[in-house]
This record gives structure tokens, sequence and C-alpha cells, in this order.
């Protein structure tokens, strides 16, 4: 490191809980499903004194990390912060990549890593507007309840900011190569995968109802987030599949089973016709 220029550590404030545990099948931007979830303060930012006056927000950025890619994956950790080092062109990190494949060009044409949104960029960061639902504080801690995001769940996340319209909105932006939203793809059930997925939400309900009435609780709220099996969640797995989570370079299989894990349950789904894909079972996850 060059002399003089000190490495600067971001905190981790929080850790994100979703529920999609694996990269496969997370929306590759920002507001595309509107998936609720959950940002799990950690001390001492979960004093609620930190969060007076957010809720008159309804948009967050959030600066996090893409800790599931083959560099951050391999060695972490729930580490507490994350060293970020500023180096010159002569110690630059030899797994620098400097351009990428994105999807929404095929998977096979090349642009810059600085003109794309790939994971695999020098800071290993990734930045989000989101929506705010409302802010939960349980026995003195915040819990915040967001829908919206791009990201899988425990990521850390290592800033939060408010959205603000009129600096933040670009009304003619040019957006480059992926100037328009990219196209949904019709997604339908099987009768078996339709009665699987009726089965495991009735059996969460039953378990919900013998339980009876909880304390409203931190792991409630999270269980619900990452876990709990409910009837909106059927449209919420259609939304995620429409987008097509497939390997551009596969998008042409026929009735290849590719397989998405929800909450509690993996989601197979294959290419059945010329823009649809379908949903052929919901198993529990063992």
């Amino acid at each position: 490191m060059t002399s003089g220029i000190l490495p600067h550590v971001a905190p981790i404030i929080g850790y994100h809980r979703a529920p999609l545990s694996q990269k496969f099948g997370a929306p590759r931007q920002p507001n595309l499903v509107a998936l609720t979830s959950v940002i799990e303060m950690l001390a001492p930012y979960d004093t609620p004194a930190a969060f007076v006056g957010l809720e008159a927000f309804s948009h967050l950025w959030l600066s996090w990390q893409f800790h599931h890619n083959y560099v951050q994956k391999t060695d972490y950790k729930d580490q507490s912060n994350i060293l970020i080092n500023y180096q010159t062109n002569s110690t630059a990190d030899a797994s620098f990549r400097p351009q990428v494949r994105p999807p929404r060009l095929g998977g096979n044409q090349k642009i810059g890593v600085f003109a794309s949104r790939s994971m695999y960029r020098p800071s290993g960061l990734g930045l989000s507007v989101i929506k705010l639902e409302r802010i939960e504080v349980i026995d003195g801690r915040v819990l915040v309840i967001i829908t919206g995001a791009d990201m899988i769940d425990g990521t850390p996340i290592i800033d939060i900011k408010p959205y603000v319209a009129y600096s933040d909105v670009i009304n003619n932006a040019n957006s480059g190569f992926a100037a328009t939203a990219p196209t949904l793809l019709t997604v339908t059930m099987t009768e078996l995968a339709s009665a699987q997925c009726s089965e495991l939400i009735n059996e969460e309900q039953a378990n919900s109802s013998s339980v009876g009435k909880e304390k409203f609780t931190t792991i409630n709220i999270i269980d619900r987030a990452q876990k709990q099996l409910i009837r909106s969640d059927i449209e919420h797995i259609k939304a995620l599949i429409a987008q097509d989570p497939r390997p551009a370079y596969r998008r042409a299989e026929m009735n290849t089973r590719f397989i998405m894990r929800y909450k509690s349950v993996d989601v197979s789904f294959e290419l059945v016709a010329v823009g649809e894909l379908q949903i052929t079972s919901v198993q529990k996850i063992d």
C-alpha cells in the first residue's frame, strides 16, 4: 500500500433477512419484485434514536456487500466490518476483472465492469433503492421492514440513507443498454405443483394456529420473512421466475429443470414453450 494511504473500515450495521437464501432467483435489479424482507440492525446501530425522522421517507438507499460471489464467499464469515483498501495501480488487486458479460446482453457480449452493475467489482459493494414499509422497535432494538430488495438472506448492510426525489430522480437520464425493463415470461404451475404449494401453506397456517397468539418478537418477524410460507408467496414465486433467473446461455433449453430455493421450499421449473416457464414441483427442504 502506498505510504500515507490508509485502509477504510466500513462497519456492518445490520443483516438482511429475506426469502431467498441463494443467488439463483434473486432479482437482478431492485423493485422488480415486491418481496418483503427485514434489515436486522446490529448494536450499537440498532438504537431507535438513530432512526428518528426516517419514516417520513418512502424509499431508502442501501449500501451492502455482495457476500455470495466467489471472491467474498471463499472466506466469508459474520465479521463486524469490511476492510476496504485504497490502492494505486501498482498494488491493484490481482482478482480485478475489467470486463463482465451482462445477462441483459445475452451473456456473451463483454462490457467494462464500471458500465455494469455486476457483483464482481473492485469494492464488492452494492447500492439499491428500496421501499421503506415501516420501522419496528422491539425490546429497544430496531428492525427495518422493506420491499423490493435485490439482496439475498444474510447480506451485510453497510449504510442506510433516505432517498430524496428532487435530487435523486433524473428525468432525462440515458440508461445505455438497459433502457427498458426486461421482458417478463409467462409462468404457469402444474396441478401437482399447485397442490403441493397449497398443502405446505395450509400446514404452516395450522402450525401457527396451534401455537396461538405469540409475543410480537424479532424472531417472529424474521421467521415470517425467511421461512414461513404464506398465500401471497405464490405470486412472489411466479414474479421471481417471470424475470427468468436462468443463465443467459441456457435460456433456449426446453424441459430442463432448474431449482429456485424460496423460504423453506425448493421450486422446480422448466421452459415448456417459447416465452413460458412452468413450475413443476414445490418441495419442502429437508
